[in-house]
């Protein structure tokens, strides 16, 4: 699905190079489940970026769905990730003028979905995440953790093939946490989603199949959970 080989971001400070990530080789395949983990200012946001096609790469070769990423303009980036990536972002990332309704069907507009359409799978989506009663709210009026649970529900309206999470919890208390970690397993395992995601927590990060370390821009280690 995912293939990263000798992948570089730096910026050029002083005449200097300051890395961010150094020569990363990542090859990740469908419906795995990868947890990235790392102390702060490691590159695992960065990379989690650079994987989900919101920045690119100084250097190197970045190849997914069978698609050459660094070869592509801006307007075919944008249209394949539309196409194929969700992403859940730890500060949520709602927009605060629409409702909980509006903030998940977004992305179905963008892809130029039917309203009925569109109907039927936002009243769906709400149902799967006992969120019905929330529909009119305005993201102000959501506790955190329904505030997430809304992120995820428009990440995954499109029926993404890759599911991108940075610090999904990192917001919540433990209950929450736990919740949506259980509702990531279960994507993962009964609809096959693969998911990416960065965390902090060892917890966490034991709920996927495989943990990437991350030190100073560089892949550390790699294990099988």
């Amino acid at each position: 699905m995912l293939s990263l080989k000798n992948i570089s971001k730096y910026y050029n400070v002083g005449g200097a190079k300051t890395y961010v990530l150094n020569k990363i080789d990542l090859e990740i395949d469908g419906g795995e489940f990868v947890s990235i983990m790392g102390p702060s200012g490691s590159g695992k946001s960065t990379l989690l970026n650079v994987i989900g096609l919101l920045d690119a790469p100084s250097e190197g070769y970045h190849y997914f769905m069978g698609e050459a990423v660094h070869q592509l303009k801006e307007k075919q980036r944008a249209a394949l990730y539309k196409a194929n990536i969700g992403f859940v972002f730890q500060a949520y990332h709602l927009i605060d003028e629409l409702t909980v309704y509006e903030n998940i069907e977004t992305p179905l507009i963008y892809q130029d979905v039917k309203s009925g359409e569109r109907k039927a799978l936002v009243a769906d989506i709400l149902d799967r995440f006992n969120i019905v009663g929330k529909k009119d709210l305005f993201p102000a009026q959501l506790s955190g953790g329904q505030q997430q649970l809304v992120g995820i529900a428009r990440a995954l309206i499109a029926k993404p093939k890759l599911l991108l999470a940075d610090e999904p919890t990192g917001n919540l208390n433990s209950k929450q946490g736990e919740e949506i970690m259980e509702l990531f397993r279960k994507l993962n395992k009964e609809d096959g989603v693969t998911i990416i995601q960065v965390t902090h927590s060892e917890k966490n990060a034991e709920f996927g199949s495989r943990v990437i370390n991350l030190l100073d821009g560089k892949i550390d280690s790699s294990r099988q959970v």
